[in-house]
């Protein structure tokens, strides 16, 4: 486009603030009114205009109810759900933004958005205008010319008529048909089924266009070609709705569309109303420029990256990171394992728009010459290993154990982006760089598979050319350092999640970096041998299946066994796929084990398989050759509720009570005189039940140490304590358990085998005798809805954005959630304090215990075994210490071994 030619910027107004919705967390102000479209449209607007600086500009939304499409089809845009309360309650404030950041707003009766956008672009067209069509919309890319393009500011992509052909196969002359063709669920469009975009476009290439395709239907073979035939009738219809018309009647011709002067008491009101602090501050500062925005840095016009290939330019970059206020850093490695991944480069940014990439093992052929790498490491050691400057990354815990795998001690690691995303919102969407780059800056970053290819000829990072690995490593810093000026300047203004941060999430970082590099000793030779038992079995167990199946067969197969059990047996369907077969899921096959043998042997001999493929035979692949020991990857950034993961293997899902579990615990040993200690915390969410619900009778039972399941059955059962049988307390205890995960009454009696109104009395008794527990859990869905979200006792927050929602399943999957939440989320966050006080004072005073291992409420170490049982001791008592203030006691329970199975018993 021409600089000299007029630019209107139009820009979809409907489609920004459904993105801007579900782009952030469901924020509130402080007297809980939906904030977050209004803040995400504002951010992107005010990116727009600082940037752009357009003088002709519109925001145009769509209408409120019908239009004349659904005159044409009554049908079209029924799919889709009603607009969500919280985001209709912010319709009116985005308004007012828009009005008050001085921008023209069109809106007109019975006229989509896309039609008004279209005609005004046509009307600038033939005026010899350029347009830039504001949008994510796919449809609008019919109206793309020459002239016209369609700007994703999401992505920081424009589409010209070449963008079209390369995204859709066609140019924006055939994209009606092509929508026509391939249809519309969303707008329920019908098009014809089993055509997708694809397909539609090969067809539009090989006829030319719709009407060549209806002419010549019947030399299209295959089913999608009958699928043409059959539905021939529906493409008429379906061309006429997916048209964008480009000539309504509209109030105002475009070069009237103008951008006017800003109204600062409009949006002073506005940003005090809606608690948006950084934008009133900057209102009112006189000397702030009108477009900064501290939540979202202004991007830097031009980036600058640098290879440091020479000493002098290490040097040079060493002073600038010594003179820094923060610094960022990134590693690149030749694997993914930071245990025994070797280092290839280093990356740093100090400030947005310029980073260095420092190379010390790039070796494919014709690379140049880099400097040393304990040469580097050595000049960066006084600043790395230094408090200050602090330490940003993204995912910080992997390059702490890269650069100890080195030789070199990260200090100062105060902050992750990672976690600043997690710790504000854990449920926002995924916390990876590249995904939070998108959704928080509206950048698409430079992904490892375009630099290094995919599949088996993927390259490492060792064989990518320089001149593709600079870019790259210092897009990571430089993004990195941007989306941590982005989250802080939130997280900062949240107290109570600042805090988590702070106390909990970056300290635990560092004892989960140390945790990894020690690792766990394991036995291989005992898992060959379980390995062996567990082939024999899963043979037994096939034989087993085909005498009961009267027949051989594939038991990993579901279309097989689907076959077997509904065809050959007559076995009732319970469920069906989404695809309307029966289904052979886990809970299916459990249900029909009550009617048939076959079923169960089945889930064991699948139980047996996963067991045998994830931990018997995989575990000694994952021994280092190093050090002699597995050492697994724990997650921060995962569970919800603030629970640690773990992968490599994944120790939270080796089975608890089964005899295959504890022969797989057995090969996590202790090395020669020391012993595996197993600490966990005994029955600790019903304790945080206790404690959050202020029920007396619950409180009193744990506080005289009773045995809490056998005290609700005496409750429920309305006996002496002594009298209790054990299968009253096992009904007990899952009835304690089901209850604070929100269980129906139908889900209880399935879990004891009895009637539902038994269940239901169960449930009623157990009310009546624990009545605050009634009130928690009442409360807790109040509070979920008038807020948004629920809150641990440290502060930790779980948004829940589907608390209101309309559809039955989700708002109760949601009130169930806000039950259990904080339980979860507090029993997580005390072990997280226990971990990190622990590891402070092993590290002081007895650096010979090791504490190696975290599944669930148990923590694991090695200890010295002439010390075992005192140290054991002392570890539980500390893990019990982190419990003062709350209305029970904490109590945690250990067990020694020389093995884990052993301790853990």
């Amino acid at each position: 486009m021409s600089q000299q030619t007029p630019t209107l910027f139009l820009l979809d107004g409907s489609s920004w603030l459904y993105r801007a919705f579900h782009a952030l967390p469901p924020l509130t102000n402080a007297q809980g009114q939906p904030t977050g479209a209004v803040f995400g449209m504002g951010n992107m607007l005010r990116k727009l205009l600082a940037s752009e600086s357009p003088e002709h500009i519109a925001v145009i939304f769509d209408p409120r109810g019908k239009t004349f499409r659904h005159e044409l089809d009554a049908n079209y845009k029924a799919n889709r759900p009603p607009v969500p309360p919280d985001l209709s309650d912010q319709f009116e404030p985005i308004r007012e933004m828009v009005d008050g950041l001085g921008l023209p707003i069109l809106q007109i009766d019975g006229v989509e958005a896309d039609d008004v956008i279209g005609t005004l672009a046509r009307q600038a067209e033939a005026a010899g205008w350029n347009t830039v069509i504001v949008t994510g919309d796919k449809d609008m890319a019919q109206v793309v010319s020459d002239q016209t393009v369609l700007y994703d500011t999401m992505k920081d992509r424009r589409m010209d008529p070449a963008g079209v052909v390369e995204k859709f196969g066609v140019g924006p002359e055939r994209i009606i048909d092509l929508l026509a063709l391939m249809g519309d669920s969303s707008d329920n469009i019908p098009g014809i089924p089993k055509v997708g975009p694809k397909t539609a476009a090969k067809w539009l290439n090989a006829h030319g266009d719709l009407d060549s395709i209806i002419a010549n239907a019947e030399a299209i073979g295959g089913k999608v070609g009958e699928s043409l035939r059959e539905h021939l009738d529906l493409l008429p219809k379906s061309r006429e709705l997916a048209t964008i018309r480009c000539d309504v009647e509209l109030p105002l011709r475009f070069d009237q569309l103008k951008r006017g002067p800003s109204q600062p008491e409009v949006l002073r009101e506005l940003y005090a109303r809606m608690d948006f602090h950084r934008w009133l501050a900057e209102l009112n500062d006189a000397e702030a420029p009108a477009e900064a925005t501290p939540e979202a840095p202004a991007e830097p016009e031009q980036t600058h990256y640098h290879t440091v290939l020479t000493r002098e330019a290490l040097d040079a970059l060493v002073e600038r990171l010594q003179a820094a206020d923060l610094i960022c850093l990134d590693t690149e490695t030749d694997a993914l394992d930071a245990i025994t991944g070797g280092l290839v480069g280093l990356s740093f940014a100090v400030e947005p728009g310029e980073a260095w990439y420092v190379p010390v093992a790039h070796d494919y052929m014709g690379a140049p010459e880099q400097l040393d790498r304990d040469e580097v490491l050595d000049a960066l050691r006084p600043v790395l290993e230094a408090e200050h400057p602090p330490k940003v990354g993204q995912h910080l815990k992997y390059d702490i154990n890269v650069l100890a795998h080195h030789g070199l001690q990260l200090a100062g690691v105060d902050f992750d982006t990672m976690l600043e995303s997690y710790v504000l919102d854990p449920t926002a969407g995924r916390h990876d760089m590249d995904s939070m780059a998108e959704r928080l800056l509206g950048l698409k970053t430079t992904s490892f598979s375009d630099i290094a290819g995919k599949g088996k000829k993927q390259l490492s990072f060792n064989q990518i050319d320089l001149e593709q690995a600079t870019p790259y490593a210092a897009e990571d810093a430089d993004i990195t350092l941007r989306l941590h000026q982005t989250l802080w300047g939130r997280l900062a203004e949240q107290a109570s999640q600042r805090k988590v941060f702070e106390t909990l999430e970056i300290p635990l970082l560092r004892v989960l970096a140390r945790m990894e590099r020690r690792g766990v000793l394991i036995d291989a030779g005992h898992l060959q041998t379980i390995t062996n038992e567990m082939a024999e079995t899963m043979r037994q167990l096939e034989q087993s299946a085909y005498e009961a199946a009267e027949g051989e067969f594939n038991l990993n197969s579901p279309a097989q066994l689907k076959d077997i059990l509904f065809e050959r047996l007559g076995l009732p369907v319970k469920r069906k796929t989404p695809k309307g077969q029966p289904s052979t899921a886990e809970d299916v096959l459990s249900e029909l084990a009550a009617e048939h043998p076959l079923p169960q042997m089945i889930l064991d001999w699948r139980g047996l398989a996963k067991l045998r493929s994830t931990y018997t035979e995989r575990l000694p692949e994952r021994i280092n050759p190093i050090t002699g020991r597995v050492h697994t990857s724990y997650h921060q950034a995962v569970a919800a509720t603030g629970r640690l993961s773990s992968s490599e293997p994944n120790l939270q899902n080796i089975p608890i009570r089964s005899q295959e579990g504890r022969r797989i615990r057995e090969a996590f040993i202790a090395p020669p005189n020391h012993r595996l200690v197993a600490i966990d915390y005994s029955q600790i969410e019903l304790r945080l039940m206790a404690h959050f619900s202020g029920d007396r009778s619950m409180i009193t039972a744990f506080v005289d140490g009773r045995d809490i399941h056998r005290n609700t059955a005496a409750e429920v059962w309305g006996m002496a304590l002594d009298a209790v049988t054990d299968e009253q307390r096992r009904a007990a205890k899952a009835i304690n358990f089901g209850l604070i995960y929100g269980i129906s009454a139908f889900g209880l009696a399935r879990n004891l085998g009895i009637g539902r109104d038994e269940a239901q009395s169960h449930m009623n008794a157990f009310f009546d005798r624990y009545p605050g527990v009634r009130d928690y859990m009442d409360q807790c869905k109040t509070t979920a809805a008038e807020q948004g979200y629920v809150e641990t006792l440290a502060g930790r927050r779980l948004y829940l954005p589907d608390i209101k929602a309309r559809n039955q399943q989700a708002r109760q999957y949601a009130e169930r959630t806000a039950i259990n939440a904080p339980l979860q989320g507090t029993a997580a966050d005390l072990i997280k304090q226990a971990m990190i006080d622990i590891d402070q004072w092993l590290t002081d005073e007895h650096p010979d215990v090791r504490m190696i291992m975290q599944v669930h409420d148990e923590l694991v170490f090695e200890i010295p075994e002439d010390r075992a049982e005192e140290m054991a001791q002392a570890l539980a008592r500390r893990m019990e210490a982190v419990g003062q203030g709350l209305a029970v006691p904490l109590v945690a329970e250990f067990g020694i071994g020389n093995n884990w199975d052993q301790a853990h018993g």
